[in-house]
């Protein structure tokens, strides 16, 4: 019987330097093909652990492989693709010369360079401004080029440090788009980000990292299980009906503020806390038969910065303004 060996295994990683700050004993599990997600305010040692495990520092204890190899080894730099949050090319180079650049450094032969340039470039949403010079790039735009050059190597784990941070929306969304692809090819995804809707997007699992140490970790859909509140705004109402909707449906419905008596001619507004699309449908099913009218339903779903903040609140930590 195959053993199928994880992508990423940790166990009791540390990057600790002279001012105590960096990650403390990190152990964690990626399957291969599993796209996982590292959250945290800054300087919770985020990008120290990637560092860590892309071989570019050296821990300070505990251990880690890659596809079997350990960390830092060249089995498993050979395995790997990085963008890094702080990226700089040469102004002076075009997009393409910084990609051949880089074909070099990978020892892609010559003949397959140019191919790969040209569909790595492409891919990202380059396309024909390869030729024009980094200085010309906005820094979205340099932020692809880094995505393609991480890609070039077509690696099995891609390790992306906060890959669309200096993106508009649309870009963000391409980009979203492209892990989403890269992931149905059953490549590996390390994602650090602080735009929490891309890890909801793309993560399998995810962690949450606070000052040096992980908080917590599990699968997205169990560590963002938050019910969704929905609102109905229902006319020919009465407060018989709202007993009657709580008895049948033994949800917790409320009206979403104090009517009057007089007031009950008008359209109100229920609110409830449902766990899924079957019970709204319920409730708008014995709103409609009981002949009331149902005007319109509105989904007020916890937003995931609200998870986060929740997660972090009361905690101290050492943020960038600190």
């Amino acid at each position: 019987m195959n053993t199928v060996i994880p992508a990423i295994q940790t166990h009791a990683l540390s990057k600790i330097y002279g001012n105590g700050r960096g990650c403390r004993d990190i152990t964690i599990t990626v399957g291969q093909g599993e796209a996982f997600g590292f959250l945290g305010p800054n300087g919770a040692g985020k990008s120290t652990f990637v560092k860590t495990l892309v071989g570019l520092v050296r821990p300070s204890g505990g251990e880690g492989v890659l596809l079997g190899h350990p960390i830092g080894s060249l089995e498993a730099r050979g395995r790997i693709g990085y963008l890094p949050e702080l990226y700089r090319y040469p102004e002076w180079l075009s997009g393409e010369e910084v990609m051949r650049m880089h074909t070099g450094l990978l020892g892609i032969k010559s003949g397959d360079a140019k191919a790969r340039i040209r569909s790595g470039l492409d891919e990202v949403g380059i396309g024909k401004r390869g030729s024009d010079r980094v200085k010309q790039y906005s820094k979205g735009m340099q932020q692809r080029l880094g995505l393609a050059c991480a890609l070039l190597g077509d690696p099995d784990i891609l390790f992306l440090d906060e890959p669309s941070s200096a993106m508009d929306p649309v870009g963000r969304r391409e980009v979203r788009d492209l892990l989403l692809e890269l992931k149905k090819r059953g490549k590996t995804l390390f994602l650090n980000s602080h735009l929490l809707e891309d890890v909801e997007a793309v993560c399998d699992r995810m962690a949450l990292m606070l000052n040096g140490d992980m908080i917590r970790s599990g699968s997205v859909s169990d560590m963002l299980k938050v019910k969704v509140r929905r609102r109905f705004k229902v006319g020919g109402f009465s407060p018989v009906v709202l007993d009657w909707l709580i008895a049948e449906t033994g949800l917790p419905i409320n009206l979403s503020h104090t009517a009057e008596p007089q007031d009950w001619e008008e359209p109100v507004w229920l609110e409830a806390e449902l766990e899924d699309e079957h019970q709204a449908g319920r409730i708008n099913a014995l709103i409609v038969g009981q002949g009331m009218t149902l005007y319109e339903t509105v989904n007020e779903r916890e937003k995931l910065e609200d998870w986060f903040m929740d997660a972090v609140a009361g905690l101290d930590h050492r943020g960038e303004k600190r």
